[in-house]
């Protein structure tokens, strides 16, 4: 069915079920609730009909059978009452249009015509493949920022796992500046299977750095719907790197232009990281990633990485939901 598509009609109808579906990797293109004013409801509800052989059904007015021999045997459908009807309307805004990225429509034929027209409106899975000074964190802070998508940096998930003290992270602190896939995908997977992620969407990077991460990432159920290659020259990189510290105490990671320290006090204790440092840079920037992911994401769109960043923002946003 996958080739054809399909429309669930009837679940999610708890907030445990919309939450079971984002868990289980169903992430449908369109939500749509349909909305009605609470007469039109009511005057639904009471004409129902239904068939006592094939259970399919009808409505009085709204959904009348195609031949005579089904209407004269149609018999008056069960139907909840006006107040638990009601409740049942309320107890649905409540507790999924929260959980849900969806638009309310009006019932009737614009739901259709919606569904039709805006195949942009999902929830934005993306990933942000480039070199190290390419601006991947901060054109990931900046869509966060507007879009208010969970920004999912791998160094940075990796370093809050080391740091909790979990088993887990005394596995990774070893190879932190490697770390195995075989430790890395767990990490990565639970991080975007959290509700925040499955509701909002995400923006991922710092991972793929390979071709064999690439397909481990598209071969799980967390598969973006947009990949960008920020593409910039290396002597770009290499001045915007020039201007990035580490603090050493809390691990974060400032940049005297786009994300400053907070304070003077966090600004005297920066360091340049070993990654960062100009033998390492030369030679992560020697590594083609973009060639290697490309053949896994061969649709993936291309962005002028040399600019400023709010340029690039621009350029990436004319492209987010395009077809």
């Amino acid at each position: 069915r996958s080739s054809l598509g399909w429309v669930l009609v009837g679940i999610p109808q708890t907030r445990v079920q919309v939450l079971q579906l984002q868990r289980a990797g169903i992430i449908p293109e369109h939500v749509v609730m349909l909305d009605a004013p609470e007469e039109v409801l009511l005057q639904r509800n009471h004409g129902k009909l239904t068939d006592p052989i094939t259970g399919d059904v009808y409505h009085q007015l709204f959904v009348q059978p195609e031949n005579d021999t089904i209407r004269w045997r149609l018999e008056k459908g069960r139907s909840l009452s006006d107040q638990q009807l009601l409740a049942e309307v309320h107890r649905c805004w409540v507790l999924i249009r929260p959980k849900l990225n969806l638009m309310s429509v009006s019932a009737g034929p614009s739901a259709l015509t919606f569904v039709q027209t805006r195949r942009h409106f999902r929830t934005p899975r993306i990933v942000l493949v480039g070199p190290s000074g390419s601006g991947k964190s901060h054109l990931a802070r900046l869509l966060s920022e507007k879009y208010k998508v969970v920004d999912v940096s791998c160094g940075s998930l990796l370093r809050s796992v080391v740091s909790d003290g979990s088993a887990l992270g005394a596995q990774i602190q070893p190879y932190m500046d490697v770390v195995p896939d075989s430790l890395l995908m767990p990490v990565l997977e639970a991080r975007l299977s959290q509700v925040d992620c499955s509701c909002r969407g995400w923006i991922l990077h710092g991972f793929p750095c390979d071709m064999q991460q690439a397909k481990s990432l598209h071969e799980s159920q967390y598969q973006p719907n947009r990949v960008f290659f920020l593409e910039a020259s290396n002597d770009v990189c290499m001045q915007r790197l020039s201007l990035r510290g580490t603090d050493p105490v809390s691990g974060e990671r400032y940049h005297a232009v786009t994300q400053p320290a907070p304070s003077s006090e966090v600004q005297d204790r920066l360091q340049t990281a070993p990654y960062d440092g100009s033998g390492a840079v030369t030679q992560r920037l020697r590594q083609t990633i973009c060639v290697s992911v490309q053949t896994i994401y061969p649709d993936a769109i291309h962005l002028d990485a040399d600019l400023d960043p709010h340029s690039v923002l621009e350029s990436l946003e004319s492209r987010l939901y395009t077809n």
